[in-house]
């Protein structure tokens, strides 16, 4: 099996124990590439974006991080978190992808539990 058709069972896996667990709450997804990472509120009921965040914002690069390392992952993560609290959103699902959690997942999702978000 090619790494893009384990990946994409991977993430279908997921998403399918998150629909299981949901109970109506927003899901926070997150995706990366090498170089930037991005994460969104998503209320799938809605089909709408509640918030979102990324290590491409003008402040974010401002700073001087790249997105390709844990301190972005924590900035990023920590303005999610604000952003979501000025929408109403306290609780929310935890969708890591196809990615492990670790690294740079696990900062992003450490920082918004700080920031207020729980999961």
């Amino acid at each position: 099996m090619s790494l893009k058709v384990t990946n994409a069972r991977r993430k279908q896996r997921v998403r399918l124990a998150l629909r299981r667990s949901a109970g109506g709450r927003p899901r926070l997804s997150v995706f990366r590439s090498s170089k930037h990472i991005y994460a969104q509120v998503i209320d799938d009921q809605k089909g709408e974006t509640l918030a979102s965040a990324s290590s491409l914002e003008k402040t974010m690069r401002d700073g001087g991080k790249t997105g390709a390392d844990i301190d972005a992952a924590k900035a990023v993560g920590k303005l999610l978190a604000e952003r979501a609290a000025q929408k109403g959103v306290k609780e929310v699902v935890f969708d890591r992808g196809a990615y492990i959690y670790h690294g740079r997942v696990k900062a992003l999702a450490d920082a918004a539990r700080e920031g207020g978000l729980s999961f």
